[in-house]
């Protein structure tokens, strides 16, 4: 299989997974909450699921590569799907809980899985250095322009509730079932690829770090930020953002669907300006460049009393917040070996998920006890702290592509 072939079968498979997890995004929460969950509830079932994506990928980290990547990118695959059904079909908070955890449900409405660290360690191996952030360019793009059309496709439910006349909840159901289906076809797509073996060292200890000592330093201190930043991510889970427009402003689904079908739009077209800011300034400083301002923007939000005004700000942010995304996964890929970027990109996944994993839960809590926009603010606090943490520690440390442009 070409390059070429191979990179498109990954793009049209991470597009598939992040049109439904858009989708997902956009209504878990309001399909929780219209089967009588409350604020804490929706948190902790959000926060569960993607203690399970965390979980996943951090069996990726150590083992992907030992199972073989297509094996294990099917076996991801089925469990999220089964997850999914499950937390549409199911009642019982506990079960739905349940099913959240084992299919590594994702409410953050952004695919950021086991499955996205395995395509991106095919992808990274298959590309020389000078082309690796285009490559990622092009991935991220292609996953926020299907997640653009999946937030779109949150108008569904009422859709369907208007043609057949159904209630709203069991409209939510279907159209959950139906993202559950789809999320299966990157099976197709995986069927075709063949994927060489990543290096190993076959007497090294299984669950020993597989990083030279360098790559260990730099991938521990990333880990550590990125924990840090994806915590406040956490706090700004789709889930919880469209609950907040939904308390706040009394918006529905269908106008949340146009809004996060826009931002998604914004995040795909502000990559294509990310990849050449890159190529002049270079990748560190493309991601706090552009993320700082974005968190700047965010804490304004909670103080603006009008939907439109709102719903304004928070695309102002959503064109800005996603530009470190190709950038940060390119810079991982940088830093690392051929061997090491499975478990370098799944482990800085991985920590990036358990941070995602624990500001719902505590979003839902702050809601709660502090404010309904408290979460957004707390969520821009650790956001500008990771930015400045990060410029501070790597602004020297180049990609081998900015090293020989410097020399």
């Amino acid at each position: 299989m070409t390059g070429s072939s191979l990179s498109s079968r990954l793009y049209a498979a991470a597009g598939a997974r992040s049109f439904a997890t858009s989708l997902v995004g956009v209504l878990l929460g309001l399909h929780l909450a219209a089967t009588g969950l409350g604020a804490e509830q929706i948190g902790l079932v959000v926060g569960v699921g993607l203690a399970g994506g965390a979980l996943g990928t951090a069996l990726v980290a150590f083992e992907g590569d030992r199972w073989g990547r297509r094996a294990t990118l099917g076996v991801t695959t089925v469990l999220s799907a089964a997850g999914l059904a499950g937390v549409a079909l199911l009642d019982s908070t506990p079960l739905v809980a349940l099913a959240a955890f084992v299919g590594m449900v994702n409410g953050m409405g952004r695919d950021r899985g086991p499955a996205q660290a395995l395509e991106q360690s095919i992808l990274a191996d298959g590309v020389v250095d000078g082309e690796r952030t285009r490559a990622f360019t092009r991935y991220t793009l292609v996953q926020d322009l299907c997640g653009a059309c999946g937030a779109l496709a949150a108008a569904a439910p009422a859709a369907l509730r208007a043609l057949s006349g159904m209630p709203l909840d069991a409209a939510y159901r279907w159209i959950l079932g139906a993202a559950a289906v789809l999320s299966l076809a990157p099976l197709a797509l995986y069927a075709g690829v063949a994927v060489a073996r990543a290096p190993t060292t076959p007497s090294r200890l299984r669950w020993a770090v597989p990083l030279s000592p360098d790559a260990r330093r730099r991938i521990g201190r990333l880990a550590g930020l990125f924990a840090l930043d994806s915590l406040g991510g956490g706090f700004l889970a789709g889930s919880i953002v469209t609950y907040w427009f939904f308390r706040r402003f009394g918006m529905t689904a269908e106008s949340l669907g146009l809004v996060f079908f826009s931002a998604r739009c914004l995040n795909a077209l502000s990559y294509l300006a990310a990849e050449r800011l890159a190529g002049r300034i270079g990748l560190v400083r493309t991601m706090v460049f552009t993320h700082l301002p974005s968190s700047a923007v965010l804490l304004a939000l909670p103080l603006v009393a009008t939907p439109p005004v709102a719903v304004g700000l928070f695309l102002l942010r959503e064109a800005l917040v996603q530009m470190d995304v190709p950038a940060r996964q390119s810079y991982i890929a940088a830093v690392t070996g051929a061997g090491e970027r499975t478990f370098a990109l799944a482990i800085t996944s991985l920590v990036r998920n358990v941070g995602w994993a624990a500001g719902p839960a505590l979003a839902g809590l702050f809601m709660a006890t502090l404010g309904l926009g408290a979460p957004l603010v707390a969520g821009a606090g650790l956001k500008v702290v990771y930015d400045l943490a990060l410029f501070g520690s790597f602004r020297h440390i180049r990609p081998p592509e900015e090293e020989r442009s410097v020399s």
